[in-house]
């Protein structure tokens, strides 16, 4: 039995490095603690940001950090393999922002009976609970403070609103509804359900459509709500990607000195994008924090058994937000292009 079951860990082992070797995986560290780390994709700034977030605390704690990834985003498959060769290894926990917040609670549920410290970053499970703690960006005051900053604007232009949402993807995932909720609250728009996207009445939203973060899916996004109403003058763009398309869709269109376009992040890009007066304002957040966080979290689990505490009065450890702009707005805390440039990732 001893026997049978040091074969299977070994070939565990062997299969987590054939995974790495292959480009799916990433090890860094000292040899001691295994952290997995399971980021949405591998090529997005924020998740580059988080590997190297988890590197610098794995070098801080001695723990070693095995990092994966899904294809694109909305790969659940990748991050649920990533999972299992992650049990059979033996690693000590795991850090994962989800592709699916729902659908990977199977896997996730099966890591915390094994006895793995399961930490969700930047984007919360459904339900919450079914990891052991988030580490993330209090994801609906990023969007309230985008709204609010907007509403400010709009109302000393006095102007009246024509609102284009582009969001990530049709399963609105977590991350996803705060923010566009958020920030329709913060505008002072009724959201109803605060949980779902999309079933507001309020005759200033012109639509929504979805991006899957990326440039191209935001140009087409913006695309397709200027066909349904040219007079767009406000966007909500789920991150700075997808706001960087939806300003090119504007430009060819010959309406980008038109329209307001507010996002989420805070990449050095992004803040760029804000410095030039492309994005009117972002909220920045901080993905190398709430790596670090994280892997020096499982290190202390490994070494004594304590489990992360949530920040007061919140379901998660809140990691911190900061509105950019260069256009301050009364009433509404934010910091100019110049500090954000300082505090940016990417």
């Amino acid at each position: 039995m001893a026997c049978s079951t040091a074969k299977r860990t070994a070939l565990a082992a062997a299969a987590l490095l054939a995974l790495a070797a292959c480009g799916d995986g990433g090890s860094s560290g000292g040899g001691g603690t295994l952290v997995g780390l399971v980021t949405k994709t591998d090529t997005n700034p924020f998740f580059v940001k988080m590997k190297e977030g988890a590197q610098q605390a794995a070098g801080s704690t001695g723990a070693t950090v095995q990092s994966f990834a899904g294809k694109q985003d909305g790969d659940n498959q990748s991050q649920v393999d990533a999972i299992e060769n992650l049990i059979g290894a033996g690693a000590k926990g795991i850090l994962i922002t989800p592709n699916d917040s729902k659908a990977i609670v199977p896997s996730v549920d099966k890591a915390r009976q094994a006895g793995l410290l399961v930490i969700a970053l930047d984007t919360q499970l459904e339900p919450g609970d079914a990891a052991d703690a988030t580490f993330a960006t209090d994801n609906y005051q990023a969007g309230k403070l985008i709204g609010q900053w907007a509403k400010a604007k709009f109302a000393k232009e006095g102007k009246q609103a024509k609102i284009a949402l582009l969001d990530l993807n049709p399963n609105q995932v977590s991350v996803d509804v705060q923010r566009d909720q958020g920030f329709l609250e913060g505008f002072g728009v009724d959201v109803k359900d605060k949980n779902k996207i999309g079933d507001e009445s309020d005759p200033r939203i012109v639509g929504h459509d979805v991006t899957d973060g990326d440039p191209s899916g935001g140009r087409t996004a913006m695309e397709n709500l200027l066909q349904k109403d040219p007079g767009i003058n406000l966007v909500y763009t789920i991150n700075e990607p997808a706001a960087a398309g939806a300003y090119e869709a504007l430009k060819a269109a010959g309406k980008e000195k038109d329209v307001t376009i507010v996002s989420v992040d805070g990449g050095c890009p992004g803040v760029q994008n804000v410095k030039a007066g492309i994005i009117g304002a972002t909220a920045q957040q901080y993905p190398l924090k709430m790596a670090q966080l994280g892997v020096e979290a499982i290190a202390k689990f490994a070494k004594d058994g304590t489990k992360p505490q949530n920040t007061p009065g919140k379901d998660f450890v809140d990691t911190g937000v900061t509105l950019i702009t260069d256009q301050a707005a009364e009433g509404v805390e934010s910091k100019d292009s110049a500090w954000g440039l300082q505090n940016c990732w990417g």
